[in-house]
């Protein structure tokens, strides 16, 4: 399969190839369902917890003699009906994620790219090297190509290129190790750089 290339631009600059196998396949859309879900998952801190009588600090010894008081009997001051005292079911740390097969998670992103490369949102350009880290410049190349909301995945992502970006809230930069199914989908564009997607195709080849 052969990719259009355009120039910063917007003029055609060539073709690459890329494997069918990675920008060509069916859209499964249970598959990639289960693949984001399971990232997002992941994501979650889950280090919300709480102290149960056993954990709270304290209480050792009886407050006061278990007769004559006049009192309800009591063991430690650190019981769930005292002040201060533990939580009878504490919430514990807990691990969200779930496990996802490296070949589906491979599937997941070869589907991706291939529904991204059908709905036309998918664009590859030759370069988009700046010589210095100026958002006004990354503004005018998006704008040239026609993009304001993008995920710029660049072979060879250069400080100036991620300085640039990190003002704009629609656009981000990622080298190729840093992509997943959740910011390919979240983007009305995927700009993908002529090298980057030579290596996005061997690696999900």
């Amino acid at each position: 399969m052969e990719l259009s290339i355009l120039n910063a631009a917007g003029a055609s600059a060539g073709s690459v190839a890329v494997p069918d196998e990675v920008f060509g396949r069916e859209f499964n859309e249970s598959l990639v369902h289960q693949v984001v879900t399971a990232y997002l998952a992941g994501a979650r801190a889950g280090t919300h917890a709480q102290k149960t009588r056993a954990a709270v600090r304290g209480g050792g010894a009886k407050p006061f003699k278990q007769k004559g008081t006049g009192r309800a009997r009591a063991g430690t001051i650190r019981s769930p009906l005292w002040r201060g005292g533990g939580k009878v079911f504490a919430a514990v740390t807990a691990d969200y994620s779930q496990k996802v097969n490296k070949k589906s998670y491979k599937v997941a992103l070869r589907s991706i790219f291939s529904e991204l490369l059908r709905q036309d949102r998918l664009v590859v350009v030759s370069d988009l090297g700046l010589e210095q880290p100026k958002t006004r410049d990354l503004v005018a190349k998006l704008k040239a190509l026609g993009m304001d909301n993008v995920l710029i995945v660049a072979d060879d992502a250069s400080e100036a290129l991620y300085l640039a970006a990190r003002n704009l809230h629609k656009v981000e930069v990622r080298n190729v190790l840093e992509i997943d199914p959740v910011c390919l989908i979240k983007f009305d564009k995927v700009l993908l750089t002529a090298g980057a997607a030579k290596q996005i195709g061997e690696s999900l080849a």
